[in-house]
């Protein structure tokens, strides 16, 4: 395998690097590329105050608030702050749980969770992370749907 400058090819991830990040579900963007990505979110940093400001809005949307106020914030907002720094492509390992199982018997409609993606994009835009960055995030995300929706 050709490795470029700090980056490793997928092909080249060992089996328990792939075990330690199995429940983010989706591949990490590219690392080739993915620094401009990454700063665009802020770095770390950046994605960790996303995270954070995505469960907040969530917490108090009349619309999901119900599904939240049961849960652990502080270890949601640390394992969906690694998640989004997982698939950004910034160097971080995901730590929780896969979707299907995190999710399980929440009974989250896909209304529900379309309230947590604009939520997710109103933390975004309050980040002034452009548009195109915010897209590519959020095409990493939409296949989980099919994980997370229940009814």
């Amino acid at each position: 395998m050709v490795e470029l400058e700090g980056t490793v090819r997928l092909a080249d991830r060992t089996l328990a690097d792939m075990e330690k990040t199995a429940g983010a579900v989706a591949v990490p963007i590219a690392q080739a590329g993915s620094a401009g990505l990454v700063a665009d979110f802020g770095g770390r940093e950046g994605i960790a105050r996303i995270a954070s400001r995505t469960v907040e809005l969530s917490e108090a949307d009349p619309r999901i608030a119900a599904i939240f106020a049961s849960h652990d914030t502080v270890r949601l907002k640390r394992t969906l702050a690694e998640q989004f720094c997982y698939l950004l492509g910034a160097g971080c390992d995901y730590s929780g749980r896969d979707m299907k199982t995190a999710h399980a018997a929440m009974g989250a409609t896909r209304a529900d969770l379309n309230a947590l993606v604009e939520n997710l994009q109103a933390a975004m835009r309050e980040a002034g992370v452009p548009f195109a960055a915010q897209n590519r995030l959020l095409a990493k995300l939409a296949p989980m749907s099919r994980q997370v929706v229940e009814r």
